[in-house]
Parts: C-alpha cells; structure tokens; sequence
C-alpha cells in the first residue's frame, strides 16, 4: 500500500505540501509571518546606531571624544559576536524539533535583552546584554529555511525578496526610532521630564518601543505554521514523488562543509555583509561628524531622515522590481553590477561631505537610496543561492552555518568600521586619502574583493546562473 506525504495529517511538513499543492498561488498570510521576523531581527540591531555615540559619551569611558568610536565599535560587535558562537546551534536545534520554536524563543530574547540595553547605566552592562541578545535571537538562520519551504520554487525569491526588505526596512525604522526617541527629556522637555524614567535611562524609549512590537509580533505568530517533517525520523513512508522524498531528505546526506555551491555563496555574502555593516556602523558617525573632520554636522533627525527615504525607495524596489529582474538576469549578474555601482557611489561621499543645502541633501539622499537598494539586492540574491543549493532537512544547519561565518565578519564590521572612524578624525590632513576618503576607500576594497569572489572559479552554483 502506497502512502503520500500529504496524507499525514499530523506533520506540519506535510499540511504545508498539501497547502502547496491545493493553493498554488502566493502564501500572503504566510510571507507576513516572515516579513515580522524579520523586522523584529534587524530593528534591535540597528536602533542603537544614531545614539551609541552619545551613550559611549555619556558613559565617561572615552578619554578623548576621538576615542568613542573604539568604543562604538565594540557594543556594536557584541551582538554579532554572540550570534556568531550560538548560530549553528539555533539552526540544528530547527532542524530537530522545528522552526517555529526557535523563531518565537528568538523574539522572547528580544523582548527581555533589548529592553535591558536600554536601561544600561554603564559601558560593560551595554556590552553584555548586546552579546546574550545575539547569542540568544536565532531567529535569522531558521527564518531563510522557512521562507523557502512555504512557497512554491517560483515565488522563494519573492520570499527572499521580501525577507530581505523586511530587513532593509527595520534597518531603516531601527536607526530612525533611535534617533527621533533617544534622549526624549531633551528632545521633548514638555513630554519627558529629567527626573522621570527616560529623563534618567535616555536610550530606553526607542528600546522599550521596539521590545513592545515585539511582544506583539511573539503572540501573533503563535498561529505561525510549522514546515519541518516530524514523521520522516522514526522511517519514511512509501511515496510516489520522488522529488518530494529528496526534498525531506536526501540519501545519503552530503556533508555541508563539502558543499561547495553552499559554501562559497556564504563566504561570497559574508563578505559582502562585512561591507555593508561597516557602512552601517561608518555612515551615521560620518554623517553627525562636523564638516572640519570630514562630516556632514548631521543631527541624529536627519540621519534618520536619510535612512527613512532610503528605506522606502527600497521597499517599493525589492517588492515590485526585484522579482522580475532577478528572474531576467540572475542573482550573481545582479550582485557584481550592484558591487560595481556601489563602489562608485561610495567614491562620491568625501566629495558629496563639501556641497551643503539642497544641493547636499539630493545628493545624500540619492546615494544612501543606491546603496541600500543594491545592498538589499545582493543579500536577496545570496540567500537565494545557499537556500537553493541544499535540501530541507539541511537547511536549519546549513542557515546556522551561513549566520555563524556572516556574524564573524559582521561583528569585525562595527569593530573595525569604529576604529577605522576613530583614526580617520585624528588623521584628517593627510596629503593622500585624508581621514575619510581613507574610510570609503577601504570600504570599496571590501566590495571589490566580493566583487572578484563572485565569479568563478571560486563561486559554484548549482541550478541558477
């Protein structure tokens, strides 16, 4: 007697493939379950960005006000360094007992660690409880698994497309609510007063607000369905599709460190994701540096601004052009011009740094919104790959893996991006590539050499060119 896996009805897996196969149109309900997650990921990782200078300062733990980006760097790589030893973990654990679990647990550990970064009183307490928060958000890795099981091959890179603006966009909001709400009691003195809990704790509000949303986002995806095969451990059933059957679980499954088309894209988008966290980290203390050390004298407002407009040009990019594009020409064609233009914008700042006004708000604005568009593409566009070069049952691991090397890179991102900053203001008259277009220069080293990595023979791939 024959048995098909749609027929379980108690495996999540299988009424996942049974929906796929009744509905062949695009899971909405399912996509917006990912879209939260993935706001909730990055909106704790980059609200901190406008204030941490302010915070370093208010802690007294600089000497010199040159000194802060040292610091800067530091908190800003704690989170990432922590989800650097903790990734691989979260994404076996998804792969035995489920997504579902370690998503939820994930925004659990946001709500608590966030809001205790918001109430640090001093450096070290910063530094800690942005390190337990990435250890222990292992939402990332079993999200892009996720996304790629609950849709059917032709709508995954709109799913990734969607994972990736969902990104953008709390990359975005982050730093704006971080910094429009740090520092309220001075900012809002009719509102907050400076003996009330955010007049003492000034970096709170953003935090908490982003801890609420969170709780928010924790019970409603309590409905989130599961896409993991429980059945298939204690045997498989006969079944008729034997692509189905490769797609729960290969025989015999292939070592992932051996896994070339996986393992390069992950090298590939690490370092790419090495660029653009340092860009994260460089582009908002350039932008609040004064002019006489090479900056834009931008308040925090308006690096928020800058961010907010970038974000919505790219939310409306990732969700009606990006699709499209990416099925005409690739993700790899579309990541080495992305890494190009980038390399050319970027090459622009220390000029665009010595315009003012109008014409030097234009010319911010469009430059941030090339390079958060085409950062968003690239992303997209490697997650695509690793996803498609391994099966289900590898997929929690093989995500842990990419989030483990890229949370490597990424943590050198804020560390070296603040160093990098910190030496730029003390060296800002030199004769050849002065304090900031030093900055920008090793910032396009970093792009040219991904740039290179994407072509072979060094990136495999396995069914997309």
């Amino acid at each position: 007697m024959i048995y098909y896996l749609d027929e379980r009805e108690s495996c999540p897996g299988c009424i996942i493939n049974n929906l796929k196969q009744s509905n062949s149109g695009i899971p909405f309900k399912h996509f917006f379950y990912v879209f939260l997650l993935a706001l909730i990921t990055a909106l704790p990782m980059s609200s901190l960005f406008p204030f941490l200078y302010f915070m370093i300062k208010d802690f007294n733990i600089a000497k010199r006000e040159e000194d802060i980006g040292y610091y800067v760097g530091v908190v800003g790589s704690a989170f990432m360094f922590g989800r650097f030893l903790t990734s691989i973990i979260w994404g076996m654990i998804a792969d035995e007992y489920g997504r579902k679990p370690v998503m939820i647990f994930g925004t659990i550990a946001v709500i608590i660690f966030n809001t205790l970064f918001g109430l640090s009183t001093n450096f070290w307490m910063a530094v800690s409880t942005r390190f337990l928060l990435g250890s222990l958000c292992g939402i990332l890795g079993p999200m892009r698994a996720y996304v790629s099981e609950i849709c059917h091959t032709k709508y995954e890179a709109l799913g990734m497309c969607i994972t990736s603006t969902a990104w953008g966009i709390g990359l975005v909001i982050g730093p704006t609510l971080g910094g429009f709400l740090s520092q309220p009691a001075e900012k809002f003195p009719n509102i907050f007063f400076k003996e009330s809990l955010f007049g003492r704790f000034p970096y709170l509000l953003p935090c908490l607000i982003i801890s609420i949303f969170s709780l928010v986002v924790t019970i409603f995806c309590c409905w989130m369905p599961e896409t993991l095969h429980f059945h298939t451990k204690n045997g498989y059933d006969q079944i008729e599709n034997l692509e189905e059957l490769e797609e729960i679980s290969p025989s015999p499954k292939q070592s992932l460190f051996k896994n070339w088309p996986l393992m390069s894209s992950i090298i590939v988008f690490s370092v790419f994701q090495l660029h653009d966290m340092a860009y994260a980290e460089i582009f908002p203390l350039w932008a609040v540096s004064s002019k006489n050390h090479g900056g834009l004298s931008y308040s925090s407002e308006e690096v928020g601004e800058v961010l907010a407009i970038s974000g919505f040009v790219m939310l409306l990019f990732q969700l009606f052009l990006y699709p499209t594009i990416e099925r005409t020409f690739g993700p790899v064609l579309l990541s080495r011009v992305g890494a190009v233009i980038i390399i050319v914008v970027l090459s622009c700042y220390p000029f665009i740094a010595k315009f003012s006004g109008l014409k030097l708000t234009i010319l911010i604005d469009l430059a941030s919104v090339l390079h958060i568009v085409i950062s968003a593409c690239i992303t997209t566009g490697m997650l695509l790959l690793q996803n498609r070069a391994v099966s289900q049952s590898q997929r929690g691991a093989a995500n842990g893996i990419s989030m483990t090397v890229m949370s490597l890179f990424k943590a050198a991102g804020p560390a070296g991006g603040g160093a990098l900053f910190s030496w730029a203001q003390n060296h800002q008259n030199e004769s050849f590539l002065s304090g900031d277009q030093m900055v920008f220069f090793i910032l396009n080293a970093i792009e040219f050499i991904a740039l290179i990595m994407t072509f072979k023979p060094f990136l495999a791939f396995s069914d997309v060119n």
